[in-house]
Parts: C-alpha cells; sequence; structure tokens
C-alpha cells in the first residue's frame, strides 16, 4: 500500500454506506459519510426486515469489536436454518410444503438493529447528518472531487473534497444518474405491502400461538408461501416481531417523489385485509390484519450495468445494482461490494487508485448481474408472471427440480 493516506467521501449512509466506512477504515482511508436524514434510524419499521448469509456474516464480524464480535452479531440477530417454500390453497386455506432446505445458515435483522449495530462500532464523527447532496465535480486532472451539500439546519452549502466519491445513495442515485442519465428503474409488474407486527406482550399471545401452530418452525425459518398469482413472506425478527410482506399484481402506480414508497390510505389497507382474507390462512390473516401502520413499496429493479466506475466516483449497493429483493440480495450485496472496494483499494493505494476501482468493477458486476436477473427470475416464478422461456411456474403443477429453483442457495455464486 502506498504511503500517502486517501481520503473519501460518501454520500448515504444507509447499509451500503456504513458498510462502506467500516471497509475503507479497515484500508486505512479517512472517511467522512453525508446523510439527509438529521439522526441515526431507531425502530421504524420501514426498513422492516432483512436476511445475513453467510459470507455477509463473517464481513460484518470483520468490522466489530474482535472479542465480541460474534456476541454482538447475535444478539442483535436470529437465526434462519431453514429455507421453505410451500403453496396455500386459497379455498381450502390448506398449505403443501414445495421445497425445503434445512441448512440455510442465514440470520435475521431488524434493519434498524443491522444499522445501529454497525453504526455504533464506528468512530464518532463521522457521519454528518442532515446533509442533503446537492451536486459533485471531479478535477481537471482526475485526481479528486468535491461534493456540495445543503445543511438542514442551516440552509448553507458546504463543500467536501477526497479522492474519492462512493455513491451509496440507494436504486434512485441521483450520483449515478448524473453518468446514466437516460437509465430508467424496471417496474416489476408487482408491489409488496410490508409490515412488522410486535408479538412481544401477553395481549398478543393468541397470535403468536396461533401463527406457531401452522408455521411449526417459525423462529428458524424464512417461509414462503405461494397462493395463485402472488406469494408472501414472513419470518420472525427479535424480540417477538414478525416481519411479513405479501406481493400483489397490479400495474404500476404513480409515485410521488424520490421514493419507492408509497403513500396508503385506510381505504386501501382496508381492501388490502380483505383481500387477505380470501388469499391466505386465518393465522396469517390476522397477523396482516393486526399490524400497525402497514406500508406499500413499489418494486423495481434494473437491467444489469456495465459499469460502476467513473474516474474517481465509484457506486455501491442499490445505487450499483438495484434489485428485488426475492433472492435476499440487497444487503447482501451492499455487504460485499463494500468489503471487496476496500480489499481492492488497500491493494493499490491512493497512488494507484484507478487500478483498485477497475479491479472493484471487474469483480463485482458479473457477481451482481447474474444475481440482478436471477432474483427477477425468483420474483416472476413465485408471482405466476411469464418466464424468459414463456412459461408460468404454476405451484399445482410444478416438478420437484422446477421447485427446487426457488431455493435461495439455488442463486448464481451464493457460497462466493
Amino acid at each position: 500500500m502506498g504511503e500517502s493516506k486517501g481520503r473519501a467521501v460518501v454520500v448515504g449512509g444507509s447499509i451500503a454506506g456504513v458498510c462502506a466506512v467500516h471497509s475503507l477504515l479497515s484500508a486505512g482511508w479517512e472517511v467522512v459519510v453525508l446523510e439527509k436524514t438529521t439522526a441515526p434510524p431507531t425502530g421504524s419499521p420501514t426498513g422492516a426486515g432483512l436476511g445475513l448469509d453467510p459470507l455477509a456474516q463473517t464481513i460484518i464480524k470483520s468490522w466489530l469489536p474482535q472479542q465480541q464480535s460474534d456476541n454482538l452479531l447475535n444478539i442483535h440477530t436470529l437465526p434462519l436454518t431453514i429455507d421453505q417454500n410451500q403453496a396455500t390453497d386459497a379455498e381450502k386455506k390448506m398449505s403443501r410444503m414445495l421445497t425445503r432446505d434445512e441448512s440455510f445458515n442465514f440470520r435475521a435483522a431488524y434493519w434498524s438493529d443491522l444499522h445501529g449495530l454497525l453504526y455504533n462500532a464506528l468512530p464518532p464523527d463521522i457521519f454528518l447528518w442532515g446533509h442533503v447532496f446537492q451536486s459533485f465535480c471531479v478535477s481537471d486532472d482526475n485526481k479528486s472531487v468535491k461534493v456540495q451539500t445543503r445543511v438542514l439546519e442551516t440552509g448553507n452549502i458546504v463543500e467536501f473534497a477526497g479522492d474519492l466519491l462512493v455513491a451509496a445513495d440507494g436504486c434512485l442515485s441521483s450520483i449515478r444518474q448524473t453518468f446514466l442519465p437516460h437509465l430508467k428503474l424496471r417496474y416489476s409488474g408487482y408491489c409488496a405491502w410490508r409490515g412488522v407486527l410486535d408479538l412481544s406482550n401477553n395481549e398478543n399471545s393468541g397470535i403468536l400461538a396461533g401463527l406457531q401452530k401452522v408455521y411449526q418452525d417459525l423462529g428458524k425459518c424464512l417461509y414462503f408461501d405461494l397462493g395463485s398469482g402472488t406469494h408472501a413472506v414472513f419470518y420472525e425478527l427479535l424480540n417477538t416481531k414478525i416481519n411479513w410482506i405479501w406481493y400483489i399484481n397490479q400495474p404500476e402506480p404513480q409515485l410521488k417523489g424520490n421514493s419507492v414508497t408509497m403513500k396508503v390510505s385506510n381505504n386501501m389497507i382496508k381492501k388490502m385485509q380483505e383481500e387477505a382474507e380470501k388469499t391466505w390462512v386465518p393465522e396469517l390473516v390476522r397477523v396482516i390484519k393486526e399490524t400497525k401502520e402497514p406500508f406499500l413499496n413499489v418494486i423495481y429493479d434494473c437491467d444489469p450495468l456495465h459499469q460502476i466506475v467513473w474516474d474517481r466516483v465509484v457506486l455501491i449497493g442499490d445505487a450499483a445494482h438495484p434489485t428485488t429483493p426475492h433472492g435476499l440480495r440487497s444487503t447482501n450485496m451492499s455487504i460485499l461490494d463494500a468489503a471487496v472496494l476496500g480489499e481492492c483499494l488497500m491493494k493499490s493505494g491512493v497512488e494507484n487508485l484507478a487500478v483498485g476501482l477497475e479491479e472493484y468493477q471487474s469483480i463485482r458486476v458479473p457477481v451482481t448481474s447474474k444475481q440482478v436477473l436471477h432474483s427477477r427470475k425468483m420474483g416472476r416464478m413465485k408471482q405466476g408472471l411469464v418466464l424468459a422461456d414463456e412459461k408460468v411456474f404454476d405451484p399445482k403443477t410444478a416438478t420437484p427440480q422446477e421447485c427446487k429453483d426457488l431455493q435461495q442457495k439455488c442463486m448464481p455464486r451464493f457460497n462466493d
């Protein structure tokens, strides 16, 4: 590694951003993070739940205090040892197993719990909250970058300089748009109702008991429940919280603002609950109906990018590869992006930064491209939509081999 110390400006303080900080610090860089929200996240349900694959778990542990890394991760997550896909008959309200993997080895986390774990393991003063990204420019000699932000509290425009700009600003990345102005996200054909139900108090013990009777491996199993042209996902989080997602085929909604989360009315929630009663077993319906403030995500992805590095600017996380959630890839790809970026820059040093960035791009693009497309295929299978070979997956007639394709471990480069 070269002698001089690099300085990175990270735009976006979500999971991808906080992981980039850990990895760059490990590589000997100085880092500042510019985040538009005004404070660290707490228990907001908007991020809901996520699953960490074995490699992501190993990487996270390497960023935590070494004597406590195993314990810290374990107390913030629950084991997911089973990946199960099943089909529910809407009329009979009965489920039939399609495929089951009992060596899953994921861990379930609440989004804000994982963010807090990683954020609290960082030195103070790296994150600048309430800084809204405005613009950036790369120097004429392509050796430095300047970033302008607006401070929410004062309205002042503040400038930050560095050797590298890391764009961790999500699937609607404004930094990516600078280089790819005509790139459009691709609507998947469906939206997702989401929610987290807290069952930790005694008042809700009946709901939990009913759910455990029907889904006996709750607490260690990632359940995918396939209906006719729809599917739901649910699993338990820490402190007896049930994270659920229900995907519904529909025309693309009109979104307002820079977000893929829709505002929902009480009438929309009521209609959703009525449809749930027609589709799912009563125990799952009760979870959906008892959840406060369910929200609606519009599901997008993007055809794989061939380039994620431009001079002194690099994309990571959802900015580099917007993906549908069915392969549990978004968070895991973000963690691995950050780890690989740090390793490449540690090898190259600031003096050969272009070489390190090119290596990062050459490693990550082939992997994430395959995973984005496979996640798209999984979503279309589970939603009963037409696949590339013009077929439609039907859980009632699917062969064992076709059902096996539903498993998470069939993701390309799953263990890489």
